[in-house]
């Protein structure tokens, strides 16, 4: 990671460190500068009210994304749940309710400070069915092929490696399973610095991708029937939008980490075995 990138991580880190103690002292958080956060473009106020009123006031009050992906990700009874940059828990426990005690739903985020929030939220909530975990999207601490759905809530926008978030998220969905995230795209019109123009990086405008670009890193990703749809603006050129996106059922690329398939990893002999015995006799990796 670069130096530039460690700085904004940093930032990005700091920023909602704040949000969290505000909000763990009887304040509230948003995100973005304060012209965003009067016109309520951000926040809590783009859930229902029966959402809201269904979890801790901290949780709501700490919600400071650009979108309900709640609304958009098709949850089932029994789904495995990811949200990626979960803060002080909202989306977790919605989908938690969503799922039902038959599925879980976990939480991911770097901030001790939102994720101390967000365990106090869930144990406030009685939930028993969730879990908070602790690290980057660029690098998400679960094994291959174990959640069916991702959410994530105008946290990509915030990461200095989209292209690491994509492929990590499709490594972790199983095949067939399926994203539904809010997120800030801009339009394909504005370059990076006239997006930077309209907002700082941690406010989700700055590193904003256009909607080709987020279109383009979900396919290298190896993303199918991808789709999105802009939803209200957030800036000149700027928009909230839901994302969608699917692994294939049949990932006949394998894994993109560069140890693909049974025929790029293994000998003839080994083809011969089932696919996990030839990958696992191959050395190479592969989940």
């Amino acid at each position: 990671m670069s130096e530039q990138s460690t700085d904004l991580r940093e930032t990005v880190r700091r920023r909602y460190a704040a949000a969290a103690v505000q909000v763990a002292e009887g304040g509230s958080a948003c995100c973005g500068p304060q012209a965003v956060e009067v016109d309520e473009k951000f926040g809590s106020t783009l859930y229902a009210a029966d959402e809201r009123d269904a979890l801790p006031a901290a949780a709501v009050a700490a919600s400071v994304g650009c979108g309900n992906p709640i609304a958009v990700a098709d949850l089932n009874a029994g789904d495995r749940v990811l949200d990626l940059g979960s803060g002080g828990g909202i989306d977790v426990l919605l989908s938690a309710r969503r799922v039902g005690p038959t599925g879980k739903a976990y939480g991911l985020d770097m901030t001790e400070e939102m994720l101390a929030l967000a365990l106090a939220n869930g144990k406030k909530a009685g939930a028993t069915n969730v879990e908070f975990l602790k690290g980057t999207i660029e690098a998400i601490p679960l094994p291959a092929n174990t959640i069916d759905v991702v959410i994530s809530n105008c946290v990509i926008n915030l990461s200095t490696d989209k292209q690491a978030v994509f492929a990590e998220t499709y490594r972790v969905l199983v095949p067939g399973g399926r994203i539904g995230v809010s997120d800030v795209v801009a339009d394909d019109t504005l370059t990076p610095a006239q997006r930077a123009e309209r907002g700082d990086y941690v406010g989700c405008i700055a590193g904003a991708l256009s909607f080709t670009e987020y279109r383009q890193g979900l396919k290298a990703a190896g993303f199918i029937d991808i789709e999105i749809t802009p939803t209200h603006a957030v800036a000149d050129g700027m928009h909230s939008a839901i994302v969608r996106a699917t692994k294939p059922a049949t990932d006949t690329d394998g894994d993109r980490d560069g140890c693909c398939g049974v025929t790029a990893c293994c000998t003839t002999g080994e083809q011969a075995a089932t696919v996990a015995d030839a990958k696992a006799a191959s050395g190479c990796a592969c989940n």
